[in-house]
C-alpha cells in the first residue's frame, strides 16, 4: 500500500491513482474544484431548472432520493427551496432502521414540506441477495445500492418527473473511475455502472436464485426510455461544491439529529451514515479488502476541504482503523442467518493478504499510514 502524500487515502482504492508527486487523484480534483466557476455551474443548473419547471404539467417537476442524512436533506432544500421545483423525496427504505434514521426523516418531511415516497422491498428478497452477496462477493450492500439507483429511476418514470438529482459522484470526490458525461456536464445517467458493482454482474450472482418477478426495483430502465421521456440525471456536487459539513448546517436547520452517543465504532464523526444498522459491517469488509474504511474517508473528506491537516488525519487513522463495528453485530448476524463462527470465516475469507500479516497474533496493515 502507498498513501498520498497530501491526504491518507491508500492506492488499493479501486480507480484511485497517486501520481509522481505521491499525490492522489481525489487530490487533484480537489485542485480542479477550486478552478471551477461555481457562479456559472449554479447559472446553468438554475437555466436548466426554469426549462423543466412547468413541464410535468401539476406533477413533479424533480425526482429527489433521500434517506434523512445530512445530504439528501440539503439536496431536498436546494431543488425545492433555492430552485423552486415541485420536488418529490424518495427512500428505499432501508432494511434496519435507526432511530436517528427514523427521526430525521420525519423531521425532513415535516419541516421542508416536501412530499414523499417510500419504496420498501419483499424482505425476504434483499434477504436472500445479500446473503449471497456477503458469502460469495464478501458485498453485503450490494443487493441495497441496485435498489436505489433503480428504484429510483423506475419511481421519476412512473411519476414523469423530468429531472433526478443525485448528490455527489463518488468518483470524483473520492478519486476514482468517471464517467465522460458525469465529467463534461454532470450527467449521472451512467451512476449504475460505477465502481460499486465491480465484483460481479448482477445476472451472474442472481441468475436461477432468484425469480425475475421480484427484481423490478433491482433493474435499472433503459437509457432510452430516459432519452425518449426526456428525463435526466445530475449530480448536485457537479454544480455545487460538495461538502458535507457544511450540509450538516442546513440540515440542523430542518431537525437533524447526529447520533446521540456519539461517532460509531471506527468512526470520527457522529453525524455520518447513521440511518441504517447494517451498512458499518458493509464498510468494515472494505477495509479488510482494501486497508482502509470509515476514519480513512471521514479524514479526508476534511483535510480536502480544509478543516483538517494530514498529521492529525493520520493521527486518528491509526487510532480508530482497527476498532471492529460491533453496535449493529448481532442484527447483522440475525439478519443474515449467520452464526458468529460463519462470520469469523468470512472475514478471513475476504482478508487481503497482500496487505495483511499478524503481529504478535493480531491482524495488522503491513503498511500503515505514517
Amino acid at each position: 500500500m502507498r498513501y498520498c502524500s497530501r491526504c491518507v487515502m491508500p492506492d488499493t482504492k479501486p480507480g484511485l491513482v497517486i501520481d509522481h508527486e505521491g499525490i492522489c487523484s481525489a487530490c487533484r480534483s480537489v485542485e480542479k474544484k477550486h478552478l471551477i466557476d461555481w457562479e456559472g455551474r449554479a447559472a446553468r443548473l438554475k437555466a436548466l431548472c426554469d426549462q423543466v419547471r412547468g413541464s410535468n404539467g401539476n406533477g413533479y417537476e424533480c425526482v429527489v432520493p433521500v434517506s434523512g442524512g445530512k445530504d439528501s436533506v440539503y439536496q431536498a432544500y436546494m431543488m425545492s427551496r433555492v430552485y423552486k421545483l415541485k420536488t418529490l423525496g424518495i427512500v428505499l427504505v432501508p432494511h434496519l432502521q435507526t432511530r436517528e434514521g427514523v427521526l430525521n426523516l420525519n423531521a425532513m418531511v415535516s419541516n421542508l414540506g416536501i412530499d414523499l415516497l417510500k419504496v420498501s422491498v419483499r424482505p425476504s428478497t434483499l434477504q436472500k441477495i445479500r446473503r449471497i452477496a456477503f458469502l460469495e462477493i464478501g458485498n453485503p450492500g450490494y443487493g441495497d445500492h441496485r435498489v436505489v439507483f433503480a428504484g429510483v429511476a423506475r419511481a421519476a418514470l412512473f411519476y414523469g418527473a423530468p429531472l433526478v438529482v443525485w448528490g455527489e459522484d463518488i468518483a470524483v470526490e473520492f478519486g476514482g473511475n468517471t464517467a465522460k458525461s458525469a465529467e463534461d456536464e454532470g450527467s449521472a445517467e451512467d451512476l449504475i455502472s460505477n465502481d460499486l458493482f465491480r465484483e460481479s454482474s448482477f445476472d451472474d450472482l442472481l441468475k436461477g436464485r432468484v425469480d425475475e418477478n421480484e427484481l423490478f426495483f433491482y433493474v435499472n430502465p433503459e437509457k432510452e426510455e430516459f432519452q425518449r421521456r426526456r428525463i435526466k440525471s445530475i449530480y448536485l456536487g457537479y454544480y455545487h461544491w460538495w461538502d458535507g459539513y457544511k450540509h450538516l448546517g442546513v440540515a440542523r436547520e430542518f431537525g437533524f439529529q447526529p447520533r446521540q452517543k456519539g461517532p460509531l465504532s471506527g468512526n470520527v464523526l457522529d453525524y455520518d451514515n447513521i440511518d441504517e444498522k447494517l451498512c458499518e459491517i458493509h464498510i468494515w469488509f472494505k477495509f479488510l479488502k482494501f486497508g482502509f474504511w470509515r476514519p480513512t474517508d471521514q479524514c479526508c473528506y476534511h483535510i480536502w476541504n480544509g478543516r483538517m491537516t494530514r498529521e492529525q488525519a493520520v493521527e486518528l487513522v491509526r487510532e480508530k482503523q482497527y476498532e471492529f463495528p460491533h453496535e449493529y453485530l448481532n442484527e447483522f448476524l440475525e439478519y443474515h442467518q449467520l452464526t458468529g463462527a460463519e462470520f469469523r470465516a468470512c472475514e478471513e475469507r475476504w482478508r487481503n493478504h497482500d496487505i495483511w500479516h499478524k503481529v504478535n497474533g493480531q491482524w495488522r496493515l503491513k503498511n500503515e499510514v505514517c
